[in-house]
């Protein structure tokens, strides 16, 4: 009977292991999709980006351009363009009145020499007459200039160059203000999956990782549900468990250990869903602005921690390695010893804590984990720092969820689970094989 209960074990051994490779592999795949997405999700090429808002205001100043009736406002331009006009005659009219400047008198050797050319006389005189019949003879004519202005202002050439000049103060004035992104990479995201502009390639993106969700949590509760099985096979089983069974338990931990700390366990992201304004009357929306994004594994979770170079960064990245990977080995390391060589339990007090008194600190690492979860946690925070933007123009839709344990994470909860019980059956067998003693 304990030779089926050990094959079906290790049947579900290796369905385990299975199913933790594939949990590494589609997670992995699952974090390029997640990070494809919030790269051509992410504000600078949205919110932040200076061509974004020329496409989105230009349009609007050229439609109120066009939609912008000049004979509508005929009686209250009309004094104003006369007015206008009659100052500009009076400008030229006084121009024209003024003498002409007295020429040079360079070569003159005398009140009467022969060299240099003597000055010819104002023509003040005769630039007043001209000025004045001139001025008198436009005047009368006003009203119907005004009228041909009126007409040119209207007209499509004049409107055409208003456009140009508004295209090219907001062009300049944009990126001034937000810059010019660099949009190699998210132009190639876009050419990968042959997507034209970016809300197709978000939906595409969204539907692969949906897809890819549904086959990674099957897979977990694949790993989770066999390894429950063959533990259940093997603890029920009466009497002292043999050293083959215990190794078969040992490598089941093993493998939820390798599936907890090489699998993402937490995804953070930071986003704005919509975004929207108005201007001159129009609404300006910006949907899906991807602030922040980070999907990490303990290890990276460590590294991250300690390249902040900050003592506290420090004191927490410790934490999670020491609870979260160093203790589970080094409980592993000396339940393997004590199964080989059941004699370091009574000579060695290091390798009797791990493989036995260890499981009470077995909590530890999740509730570490739980620490650095609360610590990076960006829910709250958004709405908080954003909330200055919200107002009777501008709109804020923020999202809720932006913090998401991964399967990851289930998968290291199996591992202390399994570690604790068969840390309690070692601790059982021998404390039933000394009574007799």
């Amino acid at each position: 009977m304990q030779t089926v209960r050990l094959i079906v074990s290790v049947i579900l051994l290796a369905v385990a292991a299975f199913f933790t490779r594939s949990v590494i592999d589609g997670l992995e795949q699952r974090r390029k999709l997640r990070q494809e997405l919030a790269e051509i999700s992410h504000v600078r090429y949205g919110m932040l980006n200076a061509d974004q808002w020329v496409n989105r205001l230009v349009p609007i100043l050229e439609s109120k351009i066009d939609a912008f009736d000049l004979t509508a406002s005929k009686d209250t331009l009309k004094p104003v363009v006369e007015k206008s006009l009659y100052r500009v005659l009076d400008e030229i009219k006084d121009r024209m009145s003024k003498p002409a400047p007295p020429a040079p008198s360079a070569g003159v050797t005398g009140a009467t020499g022969a060299t240099g050319a003597a000055p010819k006389p104002a023509a003040g005189f005769g630039n007043a007459m001209m000025a004045n019949m001139m001025i008198n003879a436009l005047r009368p004519h006003v009203p119907e200039y005004t009228g041909v202005v009126l007409a040119q202002l209207g007209g499509r050439d004049t409107k055409d160059a208003v456009k140009k000049f508004f295209r090219q103060v907001l062009t300049d004035g944009a990126k001034n203000t937000f810059g010019v992104a660099d949009m190699t990479w998210h132009d190639a995201i876009l050419k990968k999956y042959a997507c034209v502009s970016v809300a197709p390639c978000q939906e595409k993106l969204w539907t692969e990782i949906h897809s890819a969700d549904q086959t990674i949590l099957r897979q977990t509760i694949g790993v989770l549900l066999s390894a429950a099985v063959g533990f259940l096979v093997l603890l029920t089983q009466p009497g002292k468990l043999t050293r083959a069974a215990t190794i078969v338990l040992l490598l089941y931990c093993v493998t939820l250990l390798v599936g907890g700390i090489f699998t993402p366990m937490v995804e953070v992201e930071a986003r704005l869903t919509s975004v929207s304004m108005t201007f001159l009357g129009e609404p300006v929306k910006f949907t899906e602005q991807m602030l922040y994004f980070q999907s990490k594994s303990v290890l990276e979770v460590f590294r991250a921690l300690i390249d902040a170079n900050r003592p506290d960064m420090y004191i927490v990245g410790i934490l999670v390695l020491m609870f979260s990977v160093v203790f589970p080995i080094l409980k592993l390391i000396s339940s393997s010893l004590a199964l080989c060589y059941p004699s370091l339990l009574e000579r060695s007090s290091i390798v009797r804590f791990f493989a036995l008194e260890s499981s009470k600190w077995s909590m530890a690492d999740v509730m570490a984990l739980a620490i650095f979860m609360a610590f990076v946690a960006f829910n709250g925070l958004i709405p908080n720092t954003m909330a200055g933007l919200t107002g009777r123009n501008a709109q804020l839709a923020i999202p809720t969820d932006s913090s998401r344990i991964l399967p990851g994470y289930y998968i290291f909860i199996g591992f202390c689970l399994a570690s604790l019980f068969l840390a309690k059956r070692l601790a059982h067998g021998i404390a039933t094989a000394g009574d007799p003693q």
